[in-house]
């Protein structure tokens, strides 16, 4: 058995030699496409959401005070937000209804210069299915 130290024998020299040129059948590779430009459309996967936030992070309370963004954030307050995307698996929520969720399940993305959150199905605590702008009865007339 050779050694890495022995010289190379005659069988190892005679081995076929390494092409240097390509495959008959192979086509030369083509740039990739550029997939962030362009202005194609979004597709969620799965049971994702994407929501709209209020813009401001001021609230107010049942006395009218304003609560500004940078006091202190209550631990564990569910927000309601828009939702903007769907993805293909959503069953609860469609596009232009109103989710509660806990805002720290969602991951914050910015999509066209806007900043939203990206959410999972089972973070929705409740939906508010959107109103097509007609006036409802109001129940009741007394």
């Amino acid at each position: 058995m050779p050694r890495a130290t022995d010289p190379p024998s005659d069988a190892t020299a005679k081995a076929k030699p390494k092409s240097t040129s390509k495959k008959a059948g192979s086509r030369p590779r083509r740039p990739r496409a550029d997939r962030a430009s362009g202005d194609g459309e979004l597709r969620l996967t799965g049971d994702r959401l994407v929501v709209r936030t209020p813009e401001n992070g001021e609230r107010t309370s049942s006395g009218g005070l304003l609560i500004p963004a940078t006091a202190m954030p209550a631990p564990k307050r569910l927000i309601w937000a828009d939702v903007a995307l769907v993805g293909p698996d959503v069953r609860v929520a469609k596009r232009g209804d109103r989710v509660l969720f806990l805002p720290q399940s969602g991951l914050e993305v910015e999509l066209d210069g806007e900043e939203v959150l990206l959410l999972r199905e089972r973070d929705v605590q409740a939906v508010r299915t959107a109103t097509d702008g007609r006036d409802h009865a109001s129940g009741q007339y007394l």
